[in-house]
């Protein structure tokens, strides 16, 4: 049986800068972005070996990867980071790939929050946090796991009723439409 080899994407670093804006390449693998991130130790390749598959051009196992989905974006990364490397600018390149190319996340459950999340933003200019646990216990077909928090949280007030709308819409809908290339 023969052993299929994927092959290194020598571009993959240059392409990742460009549409991340993160200076890759000035990582010296210090570690301390896996050391600060709250949701490493649920990740498959930890922030530093993200880092590090990108300057070794392994684009696949990047585009596999539960971390990209995973990644909190809580920028701790970057605050910890000596050269001021955002990861989670990184991951969502890399997630914006894997999207483009039509390939199914390895967390679908993620991804289908992070798709909802985005509509709600696009939708209200902010989170509706009702409207958006709604629409992804609909779309991923888990309608009961949480219920008895999602109660609590309502009766706390932590879920408004209704959106909070932003003025200007019509601007974050062009920030929306230029990032997908509609403008």
């Amino acid at each position: 049986m023969q052993e299929t080899r994927i092959l290194p994407q020598p571009h993959l670093l240059s392409w990742v800068q460009e549409a991340s804006g993160q200076p890759v390449a000035r990582c010296y693998q210090c570690y301390k972005c896996t050391g600060g991130c709250p949701v490493a130790s649920f990740m498959d390749i930890l922030p530093h070996q993200i880092v590090r598959y990108l300057h070794l051009g392994l684009e696949e196992e990047l585009l596999k990867s539960k971390s990209i989905w995973l990644c909190a974006s809580c920028h701790t990364c970057k605050a910890r980071c000596p050269n001021g490397i955002d990861i989670a600018s990184i991951n969502d390149a890399l997630k914006a790939k894997v999207i483009s190319r039509g390939l199914g996340p390895a967390s679908p459950n993620i991804a289908t929050f992070h798709r909802e999340f985005l509509a709600s933003i696009e939708r209200y200019g902010r989170a509706y946090e009702l409207g958006l646990v709604m629409a992804y216990k609909w779309k991923s077909r888990d309608y009961w796991k949480d219920l008895s928090l999602g109660i609590k949280m309502f009766r706390k007030g932590k879920f408004r009723l209704w959106p909070h709308h932003i003025q200007k819409k019509e601007q974050l809908r062009a920030i929306f439409k230029r990032v997908r290339g509609e403008a």
